[in-house]
């Protein structure tokens, strides 16, 4: 079995040296707990099969869910059990003792990953379909019977158990039986021995598996026995007497059983393992790859990095593709950083629609090559299967990844800088595609700088026919200047501290950069003299396009600059806008509860003065009828009231009252033929119909008319000249709608039909027609209600008897109506 199959659709070329992609493979492997897992980290490799990257882009995904919550795995312990495993499924065979203990411990890893698996913790529970897939075919392989059995019966030395068998057991306390009867005997003929001086030593020894004793060489003869060898003096024999060796031919024979029981042992242990040898095979396979993914997920935890997406290439699509790394990050850089408590500049490399090739330039050691290896790199690490460190990234799917950086002199071929740089670009341009990647570091260097921008200049116009994604770095002014002619081309700069005469090792897009060759040297110490007999040197057109980008790229930072402090002052200005809001919402709300307070103490204080009033009414009959309709009223205006105020409060906070006029009310003169007024008997809005007297007017109130002295008008609402506008429903206020028009205007009906309203609809609508009857004089009305159930008809009745302008109710003759409706 493979524990490792191979990597489908494997890119073939992948510049994997020049971009140092060991470097970071043995990165991730140090963070693997196995030396399987080391092992598959060492397999991986880009492809170009889409559905394998978002596979291993998914897995590591949900592996990065369960570290992200504190948890992990503990793989140590798993190993490649292929050749062990092949040896214990030979027939009789038996493993090792050390052998088998590690098969122990590599079994209770994939037993304890299959439960995981089976019962995940909360933090990927339902949340790792990957994982589960992968898991899958371990799933069915119970290793609970194969771990009982070897539990147990294996020291940490490597030998067997007491408790490996009944048997063994036995045949070891019988050894030791037989050692103490054996040591008792020598111990005796040692007693007898030292009295007559014939011992060397008072001590028992083995030798060949039997107990002896030293003995004097001349001596020899007088102790029975059997001499089983001497001192390397020649001074001391060890003689086995007469008397033990039957004792000692026993504990040869038990020594015999104790042999043969522990190989039977080890061949039945032998015989568990490789009944399980699937089971193993795969959980080593499976676990490796479970390593590898805990090992990227750490990594990808610990860098902050992101899972890339990738868009579409080929001829078919290229218009469609994206190139877009944004605070992108080189690994291995980051991590060298932190060891010198250094922070790493982000970069930003990308390609908007259209453009297919980027030329970098701008100063020496400013991060032209690290811009270069950062792409590279992480379109590696991306097709791979890992996360990228980066904010975001969104990547073409390569076919190929060709790199040309750093000196490729070769003294074995003979070949110069030049040379070898020549002959490499043109393997590239020969094979580098629509698909391909191409990443060219100082293009046209090492030669004549005239012969050199000319060549690169034609390289760089070869791929952007070709289609190909190319990033190349320089310094040659031509290719800075065939940048800004093409269209497909954009340039860019790393950044330049003309404070500091330092690089910002920032990349900057749509702008070439200065190489700032001359100040690189000055900050690096080189003489004054030559420096500045240099800059006589330059031609006046060099120094005009020199100094041109350094105050481009000086307005540009104090752009950014200008930017950062924008955006820091708007967010104070967000921060506090949002402070007075909320402040502003504590104090309304605190307003309107007190508001509220108010009002109800004044409503109450009005109930009180009207029951008061009441009471001081002689009629009973009279105050009773009275009392009983100011509840009502007083219970309907509070409510009215109450919901007006609320939706006042509420426009006012949302601010939905801001378009609406202050509400003024018109005392300015007395109340005219026309205006819409207020009466405070009724609580309601009517229209001056005519002028009775000086302090009589006759008001229109619904359908009905009406005289009011003029101290029952709260106020004009609206002048006749604003009445086609008095009847606009005002935010928050009660609509009253009025028939007029006609001469029919004052004649109100004295029936009401609600058949087919509910309830609720049916009493509410009933309640309005009663006010209307009562003010419009009617002595009785007439509710058609239907039969029914009779639920409207008992609602209504009941209602209506309760009702305090009600005198009776009753049933009208069947063949006005009967059951059907209701005379009041």
């Amino acid at each position: 079995m493979d524990l490792f199959p191979p990597i489908p659709n494997a890119l073939t070329e992948t510049s994997a040296k020049a971009l140092q992609w060991a470097e970071l493979q043995q990165h991730l492997a140090s963070g693997a707990q196995s030396p399987l897992g080391r092992s598959r980290v060492a397999t991986l490799a880009p492809s170009g099969d889409i559905r394998w990257i978002e596979q291993e882009q998914q897995r590591t995904a949900e592996m990065r869910r369960l570290v992200g919550g504190g948890g992990g795995f503990d793989f140590r312990g798993i190993f490649d059990a292929s050749e062990l495993l092949a040896k214990a499924q030979i027939e009789g065979s038996a493993l090792e003792p050390a052998e088998l203990l590690a098969s122990l411990t590599h079994a209770e890893r994939v037993e304890a990953w299959r439960q995981t698996v089976l019962a995940p913790p909360a933090a990927v529970s339902g949340k790792w379909p990957g994982i589960e897939e992968l898991s899958a075919p371990l799933l069915g392989h119970d290793l609970g019977n194969l771990l009982r059995f070897l539990r147990g019966k294996i020291e940490a030395d490597g030998s067997l158990s007491d408790d490996a068998s009944p048997e063994l057991r036995r045949i070891r306390r019988a050894m030791e039986r037989q050692h103490r009867a054996i040591e008792d005997s020598l111990r005796r003929a040692l007693a007898k021995l030292s009295e007559g001086g014939s011992t060397q030593d008072e001590l028992i020894t083995v030798r060949g598996e039997r107990f002896v004793i030293p003995v004097k060489v001349e001596f020899k003869r007088k102790v029975g026995g059997v001499v089983h060898g001497s001192s390397s003096s020649g001074q001391t024999v060890f003689v086995e007497p007469m008397e033990t060796i039957e004792q000692n031919n026993e504990l040869v024979r038990l020594l015999d059983e104790e042999q043969a029981e522990v190989h039977r042992i080890l061949v039945a242990m032998t015989r568990a393992v490789a009944a399980q040898a699937e089971a193993l095979l795969l959980g080593a396979a499976i676990l490796a790859e479970a390593d590898m993914h805990q090992a990227v997920a750490r990594f990808a935890e610990d860098l902050e990095c992101v899972r890339p997406t990738f868009s579409l290439t080929g001829v078919a699509a290229s218009e469609l593709a994206d190139f877009d790394l944004r605070a992108a990050r080189h690994p291995l850089l980051e991590l060298h950083l932190r060891t010198r408590d250094a922070k790493i500049v982000p970069l930003t490399i990308a390609l908007p629609e259209g453009k297919r090739q980027m030329i970098v330039s701008g100063p020496n050691t400013g991060g032209k090559t690290v811009a270069l290896k950062t792409a590279g790199l992480l379109a590696l690490m991306a097709q791979a299967g890992l996360p990228v460190p980066a904010d975001r990234a969104r990547l073409p799917l390569f076919t190929e990844i060709y790199a040309d950086i750093g000196d490729a002199q070769s003294i074995e071929q003979n070949l110069s800088t030049f040379s070898a740089h020549v002959v490499n670009v043109d393997r590239i341009a020969r094979a580098a595609g629509g698909s391909s990647l191409v990443l060219l570091d100082e293009l046209g260097s090492a030669t004549d700088p005239e012969e050199g921008a000319a060549l690169a200049v034609a390289v760089a116009e070869h791929f952007l026919r070709r289609r190909a994604w190319c990033l190349i770095t320089t310094h040659l002014t031509s290719l800075k200047v065939y940048a800004a002619k093409h269209e497909g081309v954009l340039n860019a700069a790393v950044g330049f501290d003309e404070a500091r005469l330092a690089p910002t090792y920032e990349l900057r897009l749509g702008v070439p950069g200065a190489s700032a060759g001359l100040n690189i040297a000055a900050r690096l110490g080189l003489d004054a003299a030559i420096v500045a007999n240099a800059r006589s040197q330059m031609s006046s057109q060099t120094a005009d396009i020199g100094r041109f980008l350094d105050e481009l790229h000086a307005q540009l930072s104090a752009a950014t600059a200008e930017r950062e402090a924008l955006a820091d002052v708007q967010k104070k200005l967000d921060a506090e806008r949002l402070k007075l809001a909320t402040e502003g919402r504590i104090e309304q709300k605190a307003r309107t509860r007190e508001l509220e307070g108010k009002l109800e103490t004044l409503i109450k204080d009005f109930e009180l003065q009207l029951r008061d009033t009441v009471r001081a009414i002689d009629d009973k009959t009279v105050a009773q009828k009275i009392a009983r309709d100011s509840a009502l009223r007083i219970a309907r205006l509070r409510r009215e009231f109450s919901e007006q105020f609320q939706t006042t409060v509420v426009a006012h906070t949302t601010g939905a009252d801001r378009s609406d006029g202050p509400l003024v009310v018109n005392r300015a003169r007395e109340a005219q033929v026309g205006d819409t007024v207020r009466l405070k008997s009724l609580g309601r809005e009517g229209r001056v119909a005519r002028v009775i007297d000086a302090k009589t007017l006759e008001v229109q109130v619904g359908a009905m008319k009406m005289r009011v002295p003029r101290s029952d008008v709260a106020e004009v609402v609206a002048f006749a000249k604003d009445a086609a506008a008095a009847g606009k429903p005002r935010r928050g206020g009660v609509t009253v709608s009025t028939a007029t028009g006609s001469d029919d205007s004052e004649y109100m009906t004295s029936e009401i039909n609600v058949i087919g309203r509910t309830a609720d609809e049916a009493e509410s609508e009933v309640e309005r027609f009663v006010e209307r009857a009562f003010l419009a004089g009617l002595p009785s009305i007439r509710v058609v209600h239907g039969v029914g159930m009779g639920i409207l008809r008992r609602t209504l009745r009941e209602f209506l008897n309760k009702h305090p302008h009600v005198v009776s109710v009753s049933e009208p003759p069947y063949n006005e109506g009967g059951q059907g409706a209701t005379i009041v």
